[in-house]
């Protein structure tokens, strides 16, 4: 018998405050999303504005840039601007999360460690998964605002540590979204899919759509999917329907969103609950 224990639905609920950060008006026009770990922000920039993070420029789509920190990102970071002969640099320092604890008894050895037979599938699908978030297209649809991709009860949140079977494995990077088998799955904005598989062995099925400006979201444990690689999305178009596949203990959704190296928290860049 599978026993949870969870205390993370309280974060989600009581969401914190997050660090406010004032950027140069010469600079920036305006800018949305949160400065916090987990968190994604889109700049929208002043006329022939060049900006670079941490010494790394950043490329820009109709005057709009973006830039992320994970989970665990360093507190300090800094912003460079430059527009017409002026330079500023802004320090900015991120809002700290604390991450809570899920643990998982009783589930099967074959959930919690592959075994041997099944790494050279393993291996050739994680390199599957490091192109496709790789591409750095101009898309547009990071700066369009994100929505959720189905509808239904939190049952896992971004960032909490979860143990198998008293086994340390690595933080969840996405949203847990329970929902019956077959409810639809939605393009929560704009892109292009960059991977379609049906039958990942984590993942199961699975799904990645590229935003632009190295902006991917991912949406594992699909039951069936109605997009193909190459196919264009536009907010709200069905991709796929929510299942139990992969490593999976139950119908749900779980998504996951990407910039560069650094896994995002959806929640983050959605408004309001799925649940409502």
């Amino acid at each position: 018998m599978r026993r949870a224990t969870s205390f993370f639905l309280l974060l989600f609920i009581l969401p914190f405050a997050a660090a406010a950060i004032d950027l140069p008006r010469d600079f920036v026009k305006a800018h949305s999303g949160q400065f916090t770990q987990g968190g994604m922000v889109v700049l929208h920039l002043q006329n022939a504005t060049r900006v670079s993070l941490n010494g790394e420029a950043l490329p820009q789509i109709d005057g709009r840039t973006v830039l992320g920190f994970g989970r665990d990102s360093a507190l300090r970071h800094e912003i460079a601007f430059q527009r017409k002969g002026k330079r500023q640099n802004v320090a900015i320092k991120l809002k700290p999360r604390q991450y809570d604890i899920q643990r998982i008894d009783g589930l099967p050895p074959a959930m919690v460690t592959p075994p041997d037979e099944a790494w050279p599938r393993i291996i050739a699908q994680g390199k599957l998964k490091k192109k496709a978030r790789a591409i750095a297209s101009t898309q547009r649809g990071f700066s369009e605002g994100f929505v959720w991709p189905t509808r239904g009860r939190i049952t896992g949140v971004y960032g909490s540590q979860r143990f198998y079977n008293g086994e340390a494995r690595r933080p969840h990077f996405g949203i847990d979204i329970a929902a019956p088998r077959g409810t639809p799955v939605t393009a929560p904005a704009a892109g292009t899919v960059t991977l379609a598989e049906p039958d990942m062995y984590f993942e199961g099925g699975l799904v990645f759509i590229d935003h632009g400006l190295s902006v991917t979201s991912a949406y594992m444990h699909l039951d069936s999917l109605r997009v193909k690689v190459g196919d264009k999305v536009k907010r709200g178009d069905m991709i796929a329907t929510v299942g139990s596949t992969g490593r999976s203990t139950g119908p749900h959704l779980d998504w996951r969103m990407f910039w560069r190296g650094a896994r995002l928290d959806p929640a983050l860049l959605a408004e309001g609950n799925p649940d409502q």
